[in-house]
């Protein structure tokens, strides 16, 4: 279905912006995002288009600090109380005045998103002190109050509110659903759509009214075209088709390298890869020498050489080196006659059947990782049903918990290692959003005590130590696959400043994209 979006009510506002060096940027990713709504989906393209539509209180740095956005300067009141001074005269696209009234709104309804209210669980409001001041209260001390204000996009209240023309909330927040937040958006970001049409393309606009009018940015237009397809993706660049294309596939690194057109770039990744076992599904999965025979059976190594072709980094935890949870004394395991005896031992020597689901465009090389691992699990007895799905179909089946093993991928959203926890491996809980992408079921309530301690402390020493404590646990008790840490790769045409835009977070920033 073709949807022209009509987002901006004025013509002023839905021109790009005037500029003598003005650049169109068409890029192909291997998936475009499923929703407009920044609240729908916390995903890494839901937050690298939350980068180009809207505008965060603060954003990260390259060297992981933090940088004023719609707050101009931020200070502590109290052990409880983080006070932000918003920046004035800024617009958004809608042309409405973005004030404090519109971060309590978000902050409000990032409480009830299923995705994100773990992230602010541990905050107990937004206080309006004047238009354009507020207080980010904690219910205890907690160490990490700017990195979670990274993931604070003011949306525009007075656009979301009242009911659309199918008589719906336009504030209604509803995941893989047809809403009106999933349909339009009014931010104060760079950019604005200016035409959608879902898995074909997306058009962004230069909005005319951007506040930040000291960005070196000269893209007027954005074209992304979703290119699911290593190869074509690849060759697209390579033609001179599209100026920029992420992720590149590890086995056409040396080729875009070589290409006197073309330039790569590439970082050390922190994204951790991994299968999650279902003991809800699957009884076998409860006993803990299952779950470590699968762990056994699965080459992690082999994975990363002959399929990653070095270009990811073996894993036995979720915390990357460099995080206070990194646990030097883990590492892969791979030993088929220890995954052998173990299945032996808890009476499954001649196996099981189950079914495994992953994504095919999500992360680097995800489908050939699963084939890879179902032929892995053969050898221990364990016959794999594999399905893969592009993004847009896999999120809900992982959300409805279709498939006995699924792959899941993450980045810390607070580039700290409690991140993971609190969505991957604590007890799965509605209310608070806590395991909300823990698909396995894995529910530990020592791990889960040990996760609020550390968002507790404000010790980094006391932290780590609890941190490694959990990465330990979940390791002696198999608690889910860990693969590898992705690495991280995008190539473009050597005119188009790639590099000055990306970072670890992979939410390149285009509104300050420099075209020559």
């Amino acid at each position: 279905m073709k949807k022209t979006l009509g987002i901006i009510a004025g013509a002023v506002l839905s021109l790009g912006l005037v500029n003598a060096n003005a650049a169109t940027l068409k890029l192909a990713l291997d998936a475009d995002p499923v929703s407009l709504d920044p609240h729908e989906q916390l995903s890494g393209g839901t937050l690298q288009l939350s980068h180009w539509l809207f505008d965060p209180l603060i954003r990260w740095t390259k060297d992981l600090t933090f940088e004023p956005r719609l707050a101009e300067k931020w200070e502590r009141v109290d052990d409880l109380t983080m006070r932000f001074h918003l920046r004035k005269d800024v617009k958004f696209h809608s042309g409405n005045t973005f004030t404090a009234k519109d971060v309590k709104w978000t902050f409000d309804r990032l409480k009830q998103s299923p995705d994100f209210k773990g992230i602010f669980e541990p905050f107990a409001d937004v206080k309006i002190v004047d238009d354009y001041t507020v207080d980010l209260v904690t219910k205890e001390p907690f160490p990490l109050v700017l990195n979670n204000a990274t993931y604070l996009f003011p949306m525009d209240s007075a656009f979301y509110s009242g009911t659309d023309d199918n008589g719906q909330p336009k504030d209604l927040l509803v995941k893989h659903g047809n809403s009106f937040a999933s349909r339009k958006a009014s931010g104060t970001g760079p950019y604005t759509v200016s035409y959608r049409e879902q898995g074909v393309k997306v058009e962004f606009s230069r909005y005319s009214g951007y506040w930040d009018t000291k960005s070196p940015g000269n893209v007027d237009k954005m074209i992304l075209t979703p290119i699911k397809e290593d190869p074509t993706r690849v060759a697209a660049l390579l033609s001179g088709d599209v100026d920029y294309i992420a992720p590149v596939p590890p086995t056409d690194l040396k080729r875009i390298e070589s290409d006197k057109n073309s330039k790569l770039v590439t970082m050390s990744g922190t994204r951790i890869i991994t299968f999650q076992m279902n003991q809800n599904r699957r009884p076998e999965f409860k006993d803990p020498r299952v779950r470590l025979a699968i762990n056994y059976a699965i080459n992690q190594e082999a994975i990363s050489d002959k399929i990653m072709k070095g270009f990811s980094t073996p894993a036995a935890q979720l915390s990357p080196k460099g995080y206070l949870g990194y646990n030097a004394d883990l590492k892969p395991r791979f030993d088929l006659k220890k995954a052998k005896e173990l299945m032996k031992e808890a009476g499954y020597e001649k196996g099981f059947s189950i079914t495994m689901m992953a994504p095919n465009n999500r992360y680097v090389n995800d489908e050939k990782i699963a084939q890879a691992a179902a032929a892995m699990l053969a050898k221990i007895n364990i016959k794999v049903d594999l399905k893969t799905l592009p993004k847009a179909q896999y999120w809900p089946e992982f959300d409805a918990r279709a498939a006995d093993i699924m792959m899941i991928g993450w980045h810390s959203d607070t580039e700290d290692s409690n991140n993971f926890y609190e969505f991957l491996v604590t007890c799965p809980n509605t209310e608070t959003g806590a395991g909300q992408y823990n698909s396995g079921n894995y529910c530990n309530p020592k791990v889960d005590e040990m996760v609020k301690q550390a968002n507790k402390s404000t010790d980094p020493k006391e932290r780590a130590e609890i941190m490694q404590t959990i990465e330990k646990t979940l390791y002696d008790e198999g608690a889910f696959v860990p693969l590898h840490w992705q690495d991280l790769a995008w190539a473009s045409k050597k005119n188009v400043g790639a590099e000055e835009v990306l970072n670890v977070m992979d939410f390149p920033y285009f509104g300050d994209l420099v075209i020559k």
